[in-house]
């Protein structure tokens, strides 16, 4: 299969580590373009921004006749008393029970807004034990949320389905007065397709946003975008902090709206966490077929290498004229009497060199192939079998997943 690297090599990759060495390149790649970016568009602000704090501290110490030293020490006690939980404007206290059951959802959910932040010892202890089982807790929630969310997503793409087949006339019409002993065989093999699934979640993902954002503008006096950025930051559970709902000492209807907060942060978390595990899928998919096309033109360079250097020692024109080059498999297809033939007339020459180049034809052979095939049960296509967390939840549930697409 793709992917399991070139064994003209002596230190080949196999398909997993090829996967995860390009998927991390790939990434790396996307970390230096998204710091480029943001890098262009923030730090000319972030040097207004200091530019004008150096001026504005300059004229209050001038009017205040204070030095510099001064005012810088008296900013870094209001530093402290922030990280504390203290601001200027009337906000909710950090650390009554409703202030700390806010804190540890934030904690529990990876969130971590970072408003809020343990200052004792035995706090900071305390928090190590208690985000370890509560994170594990609740990833575990996640992955039955998915698990549960694509079950029902697939019952209802199947429903569709199944009208769709009725209405053209595709199912027979005895398979309306039986359907459990005839639809079953019409629809054998039929799963939903990762695409269809993942704009579903885009656009629950959407709808949540939207309707949160259009409570969190009024209660908290940001804009409509504002409040779409924090929906994303929230729900993505990056939680940066510069934005937190539910902070201020009073609201309107305050029960109310606290509630609807954290019913809409939960269910915005859910939904993103099952969106961006069916978007994995699509990466994986791209990484996949990468590795396809690199290893399909390393093979097929090392086999041309291979058959110009050894032609008549090795493999005779007629022999060699039989095999089938299909990129689509990437691999040379032979039947098993050739096969067996080949390496028998390979293998029966005294020169150990030429033995040692059989042998090396017959690596090749076999991984172009898929591996050998006593060992191999499963299908080459199957690259989502053996997955764990949401790739083991999503296995066989999609098209995309399934071994016998």
């Amino acid at each position: 299969m793709a992917g399991r690297g070139c064994s003209c090599t002596p230190g080949h990759l196999n398909e997993d580590n090829a996967r995860f060495l390009l998927l991390a390149a790939l990434i790396l790649l996307y970390l230096l373009g998204g710091a480029a970016v943001f890098s262009a568009l923030e730090l000319a602000h972030e040097r207004q921004a200091k530019q004008r704090w150096e001026e504005r501290l300059a004229n209050f110490s001038r009017s205040h006749n204070l030095s510099r030293e001064e005012v810088r020490g008296f900013l870094r006690h209001y530093e402290e008393a922030t990280r504390a939980g203290i601001r200027m404007d009337n906000v909710r206290p950090r650390w009554d029970f409703t202030g700390a059951f806010y804190f540890v959802g934030t904690v529990v959910s990876t969130i971590g807004f970072g408003m809020t932040t343990p200052a004792t010892v035995g706090g900071k202890l305390f928090l190590i034990f208690y985000g370890l089982i509560g994170c594990a807790s609740t990833i575990l929630f996640f992955n039955l949320f998915l698990e549960r969310l694509i079950t029902v997503i697939a019952y209802i793409m199947r429903s569709c389905h199944q009208r769709q087949l009725r209405r053209r006339g595709a199912l027979a019409q005895d398979s309306l007065k039986a359907p459990r002993k005839r639809e079953p065989d019409s629809l054998a093999g039929w799963k939903p397709s990762v695409y269809y699934v993942m704009l579903i979640l885009c656009l629950a993902s959407v709808l949540i946003s939207c309707g949160a954002s259009a409570l969190y503008a009024p209660m908290e006096g940001w804009s409509y975008f504002d409040s779409l950025y924090f929906c994303f930051v929230a729900f993505s559970t990056i939680g940066f902090g510069d934005l937190v709902s539910s902070q201020n000492a009073q609201y309107d209807s305050q029960g109310l709206y606290r509630f609807a907060n954290f019913i809409f942060i939960l269910m915005g978390v859910c939904c993103l966490y099952s969106l961006f595990n069916v978007i994995s899928i699509l990466i994986k998919q791209s990484v996949n077929w990468i590795l396809r096309k690199v290893d399909g033109g390393c093979f097929r360079q090392c086999q041309r290498r291979l058959l110009q250097s050894r032609r008549n020692a090795v493999m005779p024109g007629n022999v060699r004229n039989r095999c089938n080059i299909s990129i689509e498999t990437d691999g040379v297809m032979e039947s098993d009497t050739e096969g067996r033939r080949l390496s028998g007339e390979m293998i029966s020459m005294k020169d150990s060199n030429k033995v040692a180049l059989a042998i090396l034809q017959k690596q090749l052979s076999e991984m172009a192939n898929g591996g050998p095939h006593q060992t191999s049960s499963l299908s080459r296509d199957d690259e989502f079998s053996g997955g764990v967390g949401a790739f083991a939840i999503m296995n066989n549930r999609l098209a995309e997943t399934s071994g016998d697409r």
